[in-house]
């Protein structure tokens, strides 16, 4: 999926949601699909610019965008397509996270914690959702578990600055409690947004919560691991949350053999 694509995708998803104004440039959009020629014929790019500029625009199709003085063409950075793009539209999900009330755990978190790291990230940590310390900082996986799997990313040669790391639900559950049913159903479409634009090589999903909604089974991490499962083509490795590790620390010796298989995949992987 090319940069034009991913914007296309995520302006006909916000669409969807009944959202007919982007915030940024005061155009709806069905003008900003028209504009990259997504839907409708004709010229891809008026040659007036429009209120507001085309740097938004343009950036979130894959590229930096300068107005020329002279006639108001386009100038286009040599910055990577994709990694503008997925930057820009990760911080608008992200933002939109921090904001959000779809369900009431909004009222009892401090703050909402979108996925961090490579808008690029071949492969995704998937978790349950924030604890204690996400919800301070505003971080996902940071603490005792998250300096955990640092480590074990470490272990296959992976830093968190090269992958992306989320949870199925992005406030904290007071006292940490799993997540219920309707909580989950609010952030997925936060979730699935995430994946959609960095569409990753492998995915690792880590505990219970990840795994079952991910592949939509009740089945738990003990029978799911070990195997390579699919989420819309993408290869899943299931395996324990950091957390329970340091509870079990026997299930340190599986969770390594379920990432090194993760690992496998990922230098298998063709393209970018």
């Amino acid at each position: 999926m090319d940069a034009k694509d991913r914007l296309r995708l995520y302006l006909e998803q916000r669409r969807d949601l009944g959202e007919g104004e982007l915030v940024l440039d005061s155009m709806s959009v069905d003008d900003v699909l028209k504009a990259i020629g997504a839907i409708g014929k004709g010229t891809v790019m008026p040659s007036s610019t429009p209120k507001g500029g085309w740097r938004e625009v343009l950036a979130a199709e894959g590229a930096v965008a300068e107005a020329s003085p002279d006639v108001g063409a386009i100038k286009v950075s040599s910055q990577s397509a994709i990694e503008v793009a997925a930057t820009e539209t990760l911080n608008t999900i992200a933002a939109e996270i921090r904001s959000c009330t779809r369900c009431p755990l909004y009222k009892t978190a401090t703050r909402g914690v979108p996925g961090s790291g490579s808008p690029t990230a071949r492969l995704v940590c998937i978790g349950e959702g924030p604890g204690a310390s996400e919800d301070e900082q505003g971080v996902p996986f940071v603490g005792a578990a998250g300096e955990l799997l640092t480590n074990i990313l470490g272990a296959v040669n992976l830093s968190r600055d090269e992958v992306f790391i989320t949870n199925v639900v992005k406030h904290r559950p007071p006292g940490n409690r799993n997540p219920a049913p309707d909580e989950i159903e609010a952030c997925m479409p936060y979730l699935l947004r995430e994946l959609d634009l960095i569409q990753p090589k492998v995915i690792v999903a880590f505990g219970n919560f990840a795994a079952q909604t991910l592949l939509n089974t009740k089945d738990g991490v003990g029978k799911l691991r070990g195997q390579v499962h699919r989420y819309r083509g993408i290869p899943v490795i299931v395996t324990y949350h950091p957390a329970a590790l340091l509870r079990n620390p026997s299930w340190k010796r599986p969770t390594w053999e379920d990432v090194q298989l993760a690992r496998r995949i990922l230098d298998s992987a063709t393209g970018p």
